[in-house]
């Protein structure tokens, strides 16, 4: 790994108490899609509240690299969110595994809670650049619209390409102010299973807080996948 000094560029939120941050991409600074990298904050190189591990939602040939978190009340997450436009800030990196397989004959399933849908956006828009002749299918919790990162930009990336399939659900839709004629309920063993319907060996991917990859895990097994297609990342903090 490495560290590069960038700018901010911009920030927007992308969800309900979600912000995605642009910053200026270094030459030199090349990653797979679905890879992170740690965010050091001016002043705070050391110690956990001065940096922090996000996966990067941009994909390898956009101009630009972006991150996006909840903004949590956390002593790192008031400065980030504080950082004025063109501020400086180091990151290290790109690190990780959460890569998609080359093998285009052989679907991904990509499982998704919250704000762990952040590695799979590089993948997907990776995806559609490339136009790569292979179905993915995207399995994504929330527990509200609102609360949805990315929502719009997923369900554009589903119409446009056919080898895309978007299964969202929502889970908390007594309390939502927004409108949502999808799935509701939790991703269990069932909706694991009409997912897979027509996919031939397809290899599993599942990003999301701890509690979540654990209980993703287990309804897999549940469905009759075996754990070596099953692939995950842990976001602690977030």
């Amino acid at each position: 790994m490495a560290t590069y000094t960038v700018r901010l560029l911009a920030k927007e939120p992308v969800a309900q108490g979600t912000m995605a941050f642009h910053l200026e991409k270094p030459a030199g600074f090349e990653f797979r899609a679905g890879q992170a990298f740690e965010v050091i904050l001016p002043g705070g190189a050391e110690g956990e509240d001065g940096r922090h591990a996000f996966s990067i939602v941009s994909a390898p040939h956009e101009g630009e690299l972006v991150f996006a978190t909840r903004m949590r009340d956390s002593k790192f997450k008031r400065a980030l969110g504080a950082l004025p436009l063109g501020a400086s800030l180091d990151i290290d990196g790109p690190f990780g595994s959460l890569i998609l397989h080359k093998k285009a004959e052989r679907p991904g399933v990509l499982i998704a809670g919250g704000i762990g849908i952040t590695p799979f956006m590089s993948m997907l828009r990776s995806a559609a650049e490339q136009r790569r002749e292979q179905i993915l299918v995207l399995l994504y919790s929330n527990r509200r619209p609102e609360d949805t990162a990315f929502l719009a930009e997923l369900q554009a990336l589903a119409r446009r390409h056919p080898g895309l399939r978007l299964m969202a659900t929502m889970t908390d839709m007594a309390h939502s102010t927004q409108a949502w004629d999808g799935a509701t309920g939790y991703i269990d063993s069932a909706f694991v299973r009409r997912a897979l319907q027509g996919l031939a060996a397809p290899i599993f991917y599942v990003s999301g807080p701890p509690a979540l990859v654990e209980a993703m895990r287990n309804a897999l097994e549940q469905a009759g996948v075996d754990e070596d297609d099953v692939r995950s990342e842990e976001f602690f903090g977030y």
